[in-house]
Parts: structure tokens; sequence; C-alpha cells
């Protein structure tokens, strides 16, 4: 991946991800992320669908995006799930650091996940 889809996609911090379950239903939701070492991480819950939906196909895609100028990646790759460990104390930091709301709302290893998504292809639009 080029260097200015890469530091594109650490300007941000918002997406959306997509995902289907084994019913292969659609599901997008916009999501907190961040860009590092070559993956996307996401937080989530472990209430929610999409992360239901990653247990049951692991396949996922993201869009990074602005609208005015319209510019953005897209990335799909498969994806998985980080609970314990120091990958996810390392990631805890860096989202703690990032997203004023996970400060305000801080939570403890092992009571919320995170998604890993291993980019098996992207797409840009509007960058360089």
């Amino acid at each position: 991946m080029e260097k200015y889809i890469e530091d594109f996609l650490k300007e941000h911090g918002m997406c959306h991800i997509a995902t289907a379950g084994k019913n292969c239903v659609p599901h997008v939701v916009p999501v907190s992320y961040i860009y590092c070492n070559g993956k996307v991480y996401i937080s989530t819950d472990y209430e929610t669908k999409k992360l239901r939906n990653l247990k049951e196909n692991p396949k996922a895609a993201v869009v990074v995006d602005d609208i005015n100028p319209n510019r953005g990646v897209l990335i799909w790759g498969k994806a998985s799930i980080i609970e314990k460990g120091e990958e996810y104390r390392k990631l805890y930091k860096i989202f703690y650091e990032k997203f004023e709301w996970v400060r305000l709302n801080p939570w403890k290893e092992g009571e919320a996940p995170f998604i890993r998504i291993e980019p098996s292809g992207f797409s840009s639009w509007g960058l360089k």
C-alpha cells in the first residue's frame, strides 16, 4: 500500500465496517478504528451484530472516506478477534490516547474485544 494511502488511513479515526454472517445479509455500521502495522483495528462490544457476524464469517470490509473532497479507501480482508494479551494491551493504550470517548468510559482487558482486519485487497479514490 502506498504511503499516501497509509497516511490518509492514519489521519482518520472513523470508518464503516461491513460484515455478513452465515446468512450473507450485509450489516454496515460506523466504528472507531486505528490503522497500525498494515492492519485495521476496531473496538467493539461482545453483544454487537458485527462481532456475531465475524464469528460466523470472518470476511469484512471497511471504508474510510471524506465527502468534500470526495476521497477514500476501501479495504477488505479476514478479521480476527483479540480479547486478551500483550497485543490487546498495546491496542487499548493506542485507543485510549487517540479517542476521548475511551478515556471517558474506560474498560478492562477482557471486557470488550478488538477486531483486527488483515487486508487482502484495497481500492482508493481521490487521493494523491
